[in-house]
Parts: C-alpha cells; structure tokens; sequence
C-alpha cells in the first residue's frame, strides 16, 4: 500500500469547485476517465453512505462507496473498488488567493495508485479551472 498526494490551483471559485464534487451529474464533466455516475440512491448529491459505480472509457466501471463528506471544510473520502483492487480517495477544496486548490491524496496499491495520478492529476487542473 502507498499514499500519493496530488494538487492543482487554479483560479475558479472555491464554492464552484466545491459544488463540481457535490453534484454527481458533474463528475463527467471535469473528470475525463469518468464518462458517467450509476448511483444506488435516488439522489445526485455527494453525502456519506452514497454508493454507486463510476462508469469509464470503454464501459470499465467501479464501484464505490462515500465514507465521509464535510461540507463546511470541503472535504470527502471515498473508497473505490473492482475485483481485489480497493483505493481510498481523499479529497479537499481550500480557498487560495482569487480562486482555490484542490487536493487529492490516493491509498492503494503502489501501481494502480500511480497508474491513476496522471488522470487525476489532469481532472483536478480540470475542477479547478473557471470553466473545465
């Protein structure tokens, strides 16, 4: 198991960052390795307890499960997994000058975790940008 810790900064507001990881609908968005979000629930809001699938290029998906969401300090952790492969995501939005920096720190096994930083790291250039 390792810990990889990727950032970016740029200039969109903290609050639209924010809401781009509240939505669900809008992962795909910003995300370009997420081409939709299959969710258990009846809702599109992130929370704790959500769980669901993130559907892929080429219709590989994952499933996952939200273990914590604090909206006040923007941040949330997600466990994702596929056959024995299971990683946690922590997330976080922090107020940076005129505009915010996303934060992201990957655990998992040491390949998949850095086999997945470079879209990640191209996603969170993404989350942050005034428009993805």
């Amino acid at each position: 198991m390792t810990s990889l810790t990727l950032r970016a900064t740029g200039r969109a507001p903290t609050d639209l960052a924010w809401r781009r990881y509240a939505d669900t609908r809008l992962w795909s968005s910003w995300s370009p390795q997420i081409r939709r979000v299959e969710l258990d629930a009846h809702t599109h809001e992130l929370r704790d307890g959500l769980t669901g699938r993130v559907v892929g290029p080429i219709g590989v998906s994952v499933r996952f499960e939200v273990e914590s969401v604090d909206e006040a300090a923007m941040t949330w952790v997600w466990r994702v997994h596929t056959g024995p492969v299971t990683m946690r995501l922590h997330h976080a939005v922090l107020s940076e000058g005129d505009g915010c920096t996303t934060t992201l720190t990957i655990e998992g096994p040491a390949l998949v975790a850095v086999s997945y930083s470079l879209p990640a790291q191209l996603a969170l250039h993404r989350l942050v940008k005034v428009t993805p």
